[in-house]
């Protein structure tokens, strides 16, 4: 029972800080971006991979090892909803995920250069989609934790 609650309460803490993560990025990166917030994105980046590694992992564990055990998720369409809702998550901060790289590598390479405003703008609307996305999450786990 501990080791449940113990599971439950980092599975939710690394979601939230997930979540804060995704939005402090949107935060940083705006259209007047320069090289040091290039860098500070790229960085949270890959700690928002890592973060979402650790929630992925966390909640594996919680499956396995919690409670309600692999037969009650396994047969909940709320869960799956709420696992595709993170694959799509994921699939969808790839895109940004490159440009943040290419972004960095080539404005170290080439003095003076940053991302065009249209550039900054993709990237952007695709976080602005994970987040849109993320806010399916809590819905699908409140309707998987009552039995939907």
């Amino acid at each position: 029972m501990l080791v449940d609650l113990v599971l439950a309460i980092l599975h939710h803490l690394a979601v939230f800080v997930l979540f804060a993560m995704l939005a402090v990025q949107l935060v940083w990166l705006k259209r007047d971006l320069d090289l040091q917030g290039l860098r500070r994105v790229a960085k949270l980046d890959i700690i928002y991979g890592a973060t979402a590694g650790a929630v992925l992992l966390i909640g594996v564990l919680r499956v396995f090892f919690g409670l309600k055990g692999w037969g009650y998720y396994a047969e909940s369409h709320s869960f799956w909803a709420k696992m595709a809702a993170f694959a799509l998550i994921g699939l969808m901060s790839i895109p940004p995920t490159m440009k943040f790289i290419a972004w960095r590598k080539r404005a170290e390479g080439e003095p003076g250069w940053l991302p065009s405003p249209a550039e900054i703008r993709s990237a952007r609307m695709y976080l602005h989609v994970e987040a849109t996305i993320f806010l399916a999450i809590p819905i699908f786990a409140a309707a998987m934790a009552r039995g939907y």
